[in-house]
């Protein structure tokens, strides 16, 4: 096991929280975008946008464990697999005198709650924290190892 494993799995854990709470933003900043592309003509609302996040080490945990036991384990970390559009439909408001109302008077306006974009942007801020404490950790355990030998 290398020493900077654990620098390593805090790196990648920060910079995927960290592109969570970008596309968490993009989401909020987004929230009454009615016109954000155009399909079949047609312009439609902003569609919410989730992260998906996965381990970049894909052996089960079993082999993982009894690989570090015998001082072959190399850490892994979280790696970003893709940014998904949410499917959920879009909100319907009545607003008859928009621009984008339909023949009913209806408005398709985004998909984005605000409340569960701030859980999720609260989610992301405490993991970032947590992988922050982490790595500082990490590092100074290296730092009174190293003093050990003075």
């Amino acid at each position: 096991m290398r020493i900077s494993s654990g620098f390593d799995v805090s790196a990648s854990a920060l910079t995927a929280q960290r592109l969570r709470m970008d596309v968490i933003s993009s989401n909020i900043a987004n929230a009454d975008t009615t016109r954000a592309q155009v399909v079949d003509g047609q312009a439609q609302a902003y569609r919410r946008k989730v992260t998906v996040l996965s381990e970049n080490n894909q052996t089960p945990f079993s082999q993982t464990l009894n690989a570090a036991m015998k001082g072959k384990s190399s850490a892994s970390g979280v790696k970003v697999t893709g940014i998904q559009e949410d499917q959920e439909p879009f909100k319907l408001v009545y607003n008859p005198t928009h621009p984008d109302a339909n023949g009913d008077g209806y408005v398709q306006m985004p998909n984005v709650d605000i409340a569960k974009e701030m859980v999720d942007m609260i989610s992301a801020t405490r993991s970032y924290e947590a992988n922050v404490t982490a790595l500082n950790a990490t590092k100074s355990m290296l730092m009174k190892a190293m003093q050990i030998g003075k």
